[in-house]
């Protein structure tokens, strides 16, 4: 028996078309905006004269940074924009105030062609000084637009600064001062100590990282990894500022905040608190320098009147980059016969304190970074835990650590005599 297919084929056809009109391609779908600004990423490379040093594979520093840049340009995200920067690339005289100058935008931040981009990397040749504090300005200016965008620079050198008294460190924590999250990373290709203690400090001002680099193929990686970081970034503190006391201080909602604090300073921000709502607010203060060796951090909870609800502290001896408290209050839910009331807010003042010093050699502005976590969730359906009463209540605790003294002491007691008696006999 003979079948025709045709029936079958038309039918396939029609049910096809029907899937493609109500579940358009994701190729298509991924083509639609955003909505977000594009991520920006600033490369700046180091071509002062010391990269002529052939000590990465066999071949000089300068070679080794052009071909990971070519398999770097090769590998950027469509959605990233992308510039690079140049220090040390045209003056080789003598001269500090000239040499201290030579920085430039080799290839402009935005949508990136990448043979353009390869071809402009080719002609560099290593030349002059190493002015890192003046190239991180002008990357910062290169990077200036929306800013809700991801911005990143990427700093690649096989040396310190060589155009004191501008120091790099101090440049980036006035770029970090300014509340414009923009984050510096730092590769050392195969630093010395100096050049490495200088490189963590800029990386550390703003929150990024400090790579070493002996290979090739470390370098090409890791500026893959960080490029790849800005078009996948994580949440973006919002920058604010913490008012002297709680009535001038800006009301705060659910979420990550960023602000500088001074050196031994306090700051207020305030949240408002619904019944039935769980306060959960974290604090953390990078110590973006040296400090001495005795430090801590309050985070207080505090009502208008000024009592305070609870706090949570932390304190710490030698080394450290960052230190952090948190607490919790709880606000019970409204009585059943209460429901039909809309609900009052209670504002709570946060108090953010700290305890650092400096060494009389370090400078103490811009403040230290603070990074605030906010978060408002559903309150315990019976807040009758400690952190309803307030985790910085102690007597809580204190009491019933002294009642269960008091029965153990009174059972201990039963018991040794009862054996004294059972000898006895």
């Amino acid at each position: 028996m003979i079948i025709s297919k045709w029936p079958a084929a038309a039918v396939c056809g029609l049910v096809a078309t029907l899937a493609v009109g109500l579940f358009p391609p994701a190729a298509a779908a991924a083509d639609e905006p955003t909505g977000k600004p594009a991520p920006k990423v600033d490369l700046v490379l180091d071509v002062s004269g010391s990269m002529r040093t052939r000590d990465i594979d066999g071949q000089s520093r300068m070679t080794a940074a052009k071909q990971a840049f070519n398999e770097v340009l090769d590998a950027v995200p469509r959605e990233v924009e992308l510039g690079i920067r140049t220090l040390g690339a045209d003056y080789p005289g003598k001269d500090t105030k000239v040499g201290c100058k030579d920085t430039k935008q080799l290839y402009p931040v935005g949508p990136l062609d990448r043979t353009e981009a390869k071809t402009a990397v080719a002609t560099l040749a290593p030349t002059g000084w190493t002015p890192i504090g003046p190239a991180l300005l002008g990357a910062a200016d290169d990077l200036e637009g929306d800013d809700d965008a991801t911005r990143r620079i990427v700093l690649i050198t096989d040396g310190e600064d060589t155009c004191a008294p501008l120091d790099p460190c101090e440049v980036a924590r006035e770029i970090a001062a300014k509340g414009i999250h923009l984050t510096i990373d730092t590769l050392g290709l195969v630093p010395d100590d100096k050049t490495r203690r200088q490189l963590t400090c800029i990386a550390e001002a703003t929150g990024g990282t400090f790579t070493s680099v002996q290979h090739t193929d470390e370098l090409s990686r890791r500026v893959t990894q960080l490029v790849d970081r800005a078009a996948d970034p994580v949440v973006t503190p919002v920058a604010t500022e913490g008012a002297a006391r709680c009535a001038d201080a800006p009301r705060i909602t659910p979420g990550l905040y960023s602000d500088r604090e001074k050196f031994s300073e306090h700051r207020w921000y305030r949240v408002d608190v619904l019944p039935g709502q769980e306060l959960r607010a974290s604090v953390s203060v990078a110590a973006d320098r040296a400090v001495n060796r005795d430090y801590g951090v309050l985070l207080r909870a505090v009502t208008v009147h000024g009592r305070e609800i609870v706090r949570g502290s932390e304190a710490g001896d030698g080394r450290t980059d960052v230190i952090s408290s948190g607490l919790r209050y709880p606000k019970p839910p409204l009585d059943e016969d209460e429901d039909e009331v809309k609900p009052a807010a209670e504002t709570v003042c946060l108090q953010v304190s700290n305890a650092f010093s400096a060494p009389a050699s370090v400078k103490t502005t811009p403040g230290l970074p603070v990074e605030l976590t906010v978060d408002l969730v559903d309150s315990p359906d019976e807040p009758s835990d400690l952190a309803a009463f307030g985790l910085g209540r102690g007597w809580w605790l204190l009491g019933t650590l002294a009642l269960t003294g008091l029965v153990a002491g009174l059972l201990w007691g039963w018991l040794s005599r009862l054996r004294l008696v059972w000898r006895s006999n």
